[in-house]
């Protein structure tokens, strides 16, 4: 169909001089310019225009994402880098994780721009912008899930022998973000894929619309890489983890039985033991909000490429890219409940928080002490 060219002046500013069967006013994409159109691909524009209300509701909710990601993630990073007793290798992994969280919330200034000015301010470089930073920490974030759920079952599977050292944990962590770095450049620079315009058009994300083997391809090697391996990975470290806990936690019972006491930590060695297995339900915890936040968008990136595309609905896609986003400002908060180190230290450096936790070294002390008492026979007998 030939163009229909004119000279008004859109809502944007913009000049509407091409309105045809493929840009239409008021439809997905009307507002992006000419020169940039070919970023939008053509499912969005059989969608109306999003009304400027959801595009601010949105921004509002980036914005107090934005808030509470870097206060708790930033928390973290501070109290995990500069506690004597938070700084193992297993933390290590804990700080990488923050990072990666931080990494991601980069993302949400660009947003909130996008969305007052309902584009993608920079076109094709703010899009390449948003999608790297989106991928860098979505897919390092994932991997470091799959390395902490490693770090925890070695530590509690042999926890003589098993426990990853300070050099091993910083390799682990380069491979972390080596992991992520393939699908995040390729798309950038065009060798494979690219990052596009999604949803409404204000957040971007890797291309898995356009109707070609290439993409399909790439969807399909993404997904593996990025959600398939981890997953695998996390799923299989933490079964065998939760063996190994059964197992602990039945020797426990019979243990107590034996000397008659409440306690399962009946010294220093088992509280210590119970430590980690607490640590290690917060890093579940954290791994099952994952799998919660990003199992969606990875449903939208399949169904796009291989699936019924009319289920992906501007609104329907920003769902699961607001979950993506909401799980990197969850994970501090789960720490700062669950995590007994974590908690301790918070109670000593931020007392008006409110946090009570007893140090779990002082408890370990005072059981070994009553254990030691148990075993003490009395004076008088």
């Amino acid at each position: 169909m030939a163009a229909n060219y004119s000279d008004d002046i859109g809502p944007m500013g913009y000049p509407m001089k091409l309105v045809s069967s493929e840009i239409v006013e008021h439809m997905l994409g009307w507002n992006i310019p000419e020169e940039h159109q070919e970023m939008v691909h053509e499912h969005w524009r059989n969608y109306p225009a999003v009304n400027k209300y959801w595009h601010f509701c949105l921004g509002f909710i980036y914005s107090l994402l934005m808030i509470i990601s870097l206060i708790g993630n930033g928390t973290v990073i501070w109290i995990f880098s500069t506690s004597k007793s938070l700084r193992s290798a297993s933390n290590m992994f804990v700080i990488n994780l923050a990072l990666f969280d931080l990494t991601m919330m980069l993302e949400m200034p660009l947003l909130i721009i996008n969305s007052f000015y309902q584009y993608p301010v920079g076109f094709q470089l703010g899009c390449d912008i948003y999608g790297i930073i989106g991928s860098l920490s979505g897919i390092g974030g994932a991997i470091t899930n799959a390395v902490i759920a490693f770090d925890r079952y070695k530590t509690i599977s042999c926890p003589l022998d098993g426990r990853i050292n300070k050099v091993q944990a910083y390799l682990l962590i380069l491979f972390t973000w080596i992991w992520a770095m393939p699908f995040t450049v390729l798309p950038a620079i065009r060798v494979w894929g690219r990052y596009v315009p999604e949803g409404f058009l204000t957040t971007c994300s890797f291309d898995y619309f356009t109707d070609d083997q290439d993409t399909k391809v790439f969807v399909g090697a993404i997904f593996i890489w990025s959600y398939g391996i981890p997953m695998s990975l996390i799923c299989f470290f933490y079964s065998q983890l939760f063996g190994a806990v059964r197992l602990h936690e039945k020797m426990l019972q019979e243990q107590a039985k034996k000397m008659n006491v409440k306690s399962l930590a009946s010294n220093k060695e088992d509280a210590n033991k119970s430590v980690e297995i607490r640590i290690a339900k917060v890093a579940f915890t954290i791994f099952f909000m994952f799998v919660c936040s990003w199992t969606p968008y990875a449903f939208v990136a399949l169904t796009g490429a291989y699936g019924d595309r009319s289920l992906l609905t501007p609104h329907a896609t920003m769902i699961p890219a607001v979950c993506a986003k909401v799980v990197s400002c969850i994970d501090p908060w789960v720490y700062a409940i669950n995590h007994p180190r974590y908690r301790a230290e918070l109670e000593k450096r931020i007392p008006w928080l409110g946090v009570r936790e007893q140090d779990p070294d002082t408890a370990s002390e005072r059981a070994s002490v009553a254990t030691a008492q148990s075993h003490t026979p009395n004076a008088e007998a």
